[in-house]
């Protein structure tokens, strides 16, 4: 039998395909499949987008939009971010394909768990679009269900401005001290808001490890992917250890 590689989930933010401005920014996305293609040659990568660059369902409910019909417009914005990726990862030289939870056979696949294994076997790149197919749940916590339900090893967080989990906000607090490693039961009690609480919760109750990093500087995404040390590991049964 032959060892099987390495599989991760990673989760990218809507955010980090506009370059902080609406829309799909072609330079930024561009660098970023490149990163993702060097190391999608070893690694199994299955991919988690936002849809925060086009719309977000609950700053729109916030202005008076109905919760759900808002979150499915987020839902949507997420499928453009996928076809884009889609196609920059395969300028740099990855195989992929495009899994929705929202049915939309002409541009992507449904939502299939086996096949997405397969596809993965085979070295292709998967990117899930449409979050969870429902309102309610955010693209942090569908990236930690896709990840259990394909059996990756471990959920990566990019995250766009913060390069791990801090014990405050950074941005406000200038004594905020950057955390090498914390439990998901302190994260929490701690109420620390880098990921969604539920991503939190359903990652501890099934003892799936998480890597929270920034993008920043180039080169990060690869070597997450590659599993270098960076960033801030979250998991189960790990103190807090601040840098």
């Amino acid at each position: 039998m032959t060892e099987r590689k390495r599989r991760v989930m990673l989760k990218l933010s809507g955010e980090a395909f506009g370059g902080g401005a609406l829309g799909v920014n072609p330079d930024v996305v561009s660098a970023m499949a490149r990163e993702i293609a060097d190391a999608a040659r070893t690694v199994e990568v299955a991919i988690v987008v936002g849809g925060g660059n086009f719309f977000r369902g609950a700053e729109l409910s916030e202005r008076g939009m109905d919760r759900g019909r808002a979150d499915y417009m987020g839902m949507l914005g997420t499928v453009m971010n996928s076809l884009a990726l889609q196609d920059f990862l395969e300028q740099a030289g990855a195989e992929t394909r495009v899994q929705s939870a929202i049915s939309m056979t002409q541009v992507a696949e449904p939502y299939i768990p086996r096949r997405a294994e397969r596809h993965m076997e085979k070295g292709r790149v998967v990117i899930f679009g449409a979050g969870a197919g429902l309102p309610y749940f955010s693209t942090d916590t569908v990236a930690a269900q896709r990840a259990l339900e394909i059996d990756a090893d471990v959920v990566l967080v990019a995250k766009n401005g913060v390069d791990g989990v801090y014990t405050d906000d950074p941005r406000t607090n200038p004594d905020a001290r950057k955390l090498d490693r914390i439990s998901y039961q302190e994260a929490l009690q701690r109420g620390l808001k880098v990921v969604d609480s539920t991503a939190f919760s359903l990652c501890m109750d099934n003892g799936m490890p998480m890597l929270v990093f920034g993008m920043e500087p180039a080169g990060n995404v690869t070597k997450a992917i590659l599993g270098e040390e960076l960033g801030t590991v979250v998991s189960n049964g790990e103190p807090a250890l601040a840098r």
